[in-house]
């Protein structure tokens, strides 16, 4: 099944698509140069690209942890990059109201890890039309994610890409099970491997999550050896002073170098 957005095909056999930006938005000047320079990179690689951003990180470890600006700011910044760079916008929601706001402005809707099966949440994201990338629960077997397709089509919404983030391992600790990934491309889905999100580790520094950012770049590689549609990295110019989930993000000025390796293996597998 392939996905169309704007001038995008979203596809297992088509050239890989990267998600990438930040974790959630700090401020108007850091969006727009993130944006901006992740733009510059895809374009030059000729990677097709879309940029991501949360307005509000709801599940948090801490009560102290930094949220985002919400969504009213939000939209407002995500409207300010689509008018400047002209960049397809995906973004997460966590209740059933932001939904209809932020699809106004959002080019697909994605649905949280440990909300991939509110069955309301599901709906209304399905009911405004957008393609839809749901992220796999840490919790769940990929065949459990048929259950979620079959949520979406019994609403009518057929757009849909799975994303890999890893499974829960213990505690503290994912994994990413590339055999299971390999089981998510039999559903004739997109299938897309959130790298950051993988290298997580969860709780890691008791109020927060730690990461090994550090081992992006194999990650990275590793699923575009087995031929999947797209691949998300968070990115942030100084990861040590991001506001949320800095230990998991890849630096800003390293990323270039990454896609550059994804490419060139995403090529050669998908010319056999």
């Amino acid at each position: 099944m392939k996905i169309n957005i704007k001038n995008i095909e979203i596809s297992n056999n088509s050239p890989i698509i990267i998600i990438a930006g930040l974790n959630v938005f700090e401020d108007l000047d850091m969006a727009e140069k993130v944006a901006s320079e992740l733009k510059k990179i895809t374009s030059k690689l000729d990677i097709p690209f879309i940029f991501k951003a949360s307005f509000d990180k709801a599940n948090r470890s801490s009560v102290k942890s930094y949220r985002g600006p919400g969504l009213k700011e939000g939209i407002k910044i995500f409207n300010e990059i689509k008018g400047s760079l002209g960049v397809p916008l995906i973004t997460d929601v966590h209740e059933i109201e932001q939904v209809e706001k932020i699809s106004e402005v959002a080019d697909i809707i994605q649905i949280p890890a440990f909300l991939c099966r509110q069955t309301d949440l599901i709906r209304a994201a399905c009911e405004t039309k957008l393609p839809l990338n749901i992220k796999k629960g840490q919790f769940l077997s990929p065949g459990q994610m048929l259950n979620i397709i079959d949520k979406c089509y019994s609403f009518n919404n057929e757009n849909i890409m799975l994303c890999e983030r890893g499974s829960s391992f213990g505690y503290n600790n994912l994994i990413v099970d590339f055999l299971g990934v390999s089981e998510l491309k039999n559903y004739k889905k997109p299938v897309i491997l959130d790298v950051t999100h993988s290298l997580q580790i969860p709780g890691g520094q008791g109020n927060a999550a730690d990461g090994r950012s550090s081992q992006a770049l194999d990650l990275a590689l590793a699923g575009t050896a087995i031929g999947l549609a797209g691949l998300f990295i968070e990115v942030h110019p100084d990861p040590l002073k991001a506001l949320c989930d800095g230990p998991s993000a890849t630096r800003l000025d390293e990323i270039e170098n990454i896609l550059n390796k994804v490419k060139t293996i995403d090529n050669s597998v998908k010319s056999f």
